[in-house]
């Protein structure tokens, strides 16, 4: 189970370093402000939209897996 944890916390430090490294590239590019900054934007609005479509496979994997373990456990009928 520890393993997973830390899976899970690499991939989360590695996406959020990965996020910050290409912020600070934009940030130092030689295009004008104005572009980058709507480019930020842009590439943020996307990534949000990412992350709240992982957040909702997460929490359906976590029900799905729960539901698993109450089937298994006898405290849920298997059509529920």
């Amino acid at each position: 189970m520890a393993e997973k944890d830390t899976g899970a916390s690499f991939a989360v430090g590695f996406f959020l370093g990965a996020v910050v490294g290409v912020a600070i590239g934009f940030l130092y590019a030689p295009k004008p402000g104005k572009e980058t900054r709507a480019m930020l934007k842009e590439k943020a609005e996307i990534a949000a939209e990412k992350a709240k479509e992982t957040a909702e496979k997460a929490k359906e994997a976590a029900i799905a897996a729960e539901h698993r373990v109450e089937e298994k456990l006898g405290r849920r009928k298997p059509s529920e």
